[in-house]
């Protein structure tokens, strides 16, 4: 477990505090945002924001096996995650593992497998992490197992997808999508299509099955929503049986009926960064223009959060402060994390340091820890007492 910073005051920056870009100061005390004279380090020409919550990321796949036939133990890719989503100022993150038919590393034996090392890592971890599960909604042999391992592991995100439908529309239009699916997972085409056709087999089941989950999570405390909406009937479906998270729409009109509905919309950094969908999906820059987006998460790329946040400045869609809200205050709202997400007293000391003209992150703090410290932040900070330069270390 890291050190806290001894108590210490970051004087000069822009601050974002109260919905506003501010000239203030901001002051650590065991771990929280404090207040009072306290040794100051000189944050000139940085910006000082909330820290970034990430509620879906799936970059820690590889990490774990960077190239599919060449998987690493899975201690290793959280170490390595958790350093990269540090490095890019996140500071809770939730890592979006699969427990899938479709097996392998998206199968349920390896989601029991993560779960088990996330457990032994959190003690050395830097930020915050937690594990998201994306549920396949045809697993409805699973679902004892599933909320088992819920329950052991304290899992409290779950989504529901749904890719049968893919894949038997690609195994008409696009067999060879379906057969680089398969060898993933050390399966031929038809071992794959004939799982698929199994699960397919079970669609009668499905809506009295995601029930009994809800009513589960429900008992339980956990927050719980839909995966890939293509349509508003299809986010309907789902918000009846309070699957309230919309994640990832794939047009306005899903979109549109959770915003009618007060449900929340997630969309991907890299959609806003990029300027569109990799897979042809809705723009997410212009959902978060016509006010249909309430969080933005890293899907596959972490250094996509902050990049997205400055890029919707840049566009004119947005301001600072409502930007940098869909990475830090608003996901926190939608967790239900009243610890974090702004800079206030009696919060968590979760704080990222933005160089102003390079808009590189160079310091990140998470829970009055140092996660990550670089650059010209770096120097600063080691220019205080040896008490702190000693946390810094």
């Amino acid at each position: 477990m890291l050190q806290i910073l001894p108590p210490l005051r970051l004087t000069g920056a822009t601050v974002l505090r109260d919905g506003q870009m501010q000239d203030r100061s901001v002051v650590i005390e065991n771990g929280r945002i404090s207040k009072g004279p306290q040794p100051a380090v000189d944050l000139s020409g940085y910006y000082i924001l909330p820290g970034i919550i990430d509620l879906h990321g799936d970059a820690f796949e590889r990490h774990i096996a960077p190239r599919p036939t060449a998987p690493f133990p899975i201690e290793t890719g959280l170490r390595a995650t958790d350093r990269e989503a540090a490095a890019n100022g996140v500071t809770t993150a939730w890592l979006a593992q699969c427990w899938s038919w479709e097996g392998g590393m998206r199968g349920p034996d390896f989601a029991e497998e993560v779960m088990q090392a996330l457990q032994r890592y959190k003690s050395q971890a830097l930020i915050d992490l937690r594990l998201q599960l994306r549920y396949e909604t045809h697993m409805v042999e699973s679902e004892d197992r599933l909320l088992s391992a819920i329950r052991r592991h304290g899992i409290d995100y779950v989504v529901f997808n749904n890719h049968l439908d893919e894949a038997l529309d690609a195994a008409e239009s696009d067999p060879a999508k379906i057969t680089h699916w398969a060898s993933k997972n050390g399966r031929t085409s038809k071992e794959h299509m004939d799982i698929v056709h199994k699960a397919s087999e079970r669609k009668a089941e499905v809506p009295r099955h995601l029930c009994h989950l809800a009513e589960a999570f429900d008992t339980l405390g956990i927050t719980y929503g839909s995966h890939d909406d293509s349509s508003a009937e299809a986010r309907e479906h789902y918000a009846m049986i309070g699957a309230r998270i919309c994640e990832f729409p794939t047009k306005r009109a899903p979109a549109a009926a959770a915003a009618a509905m007060g449900d929340p919309v997630l969309m991907g950094a890299p959609n806003v960064v990029r300027g569109g969908s990799q897979s042809g999906n809705i723009p997410a820059a212009q959902l978060v223009r016509e006010g249909l987006c309430d969080a933005l998460v890293s899907d596959y790329f972490y250094p996509a959060l902050s990049q997205a946040a400055f890029r919707l400045v840049d566009m004119g869609v947005l301001s600072l402060p409502k930007a940098w809200a869909l990475v830090s205050e608003g996901p926190a709202h939608i967790l239900r994390l009243a610890d974090r997400g702004v800079i206030d007293y009696g919060k968590r000391a979760d704080l990222v340091v933005i160089h102003k003209r390079t808009r590189a992150i160079e310091a990140t703090i998470s829970d009055g820890r140092l996660a990550y410290l670089a650059g010209e932040a770096a120097h600063r900070f080691l220019a205080r007492p040896d008490s702190l330069r000693m946390a810094a270390e």
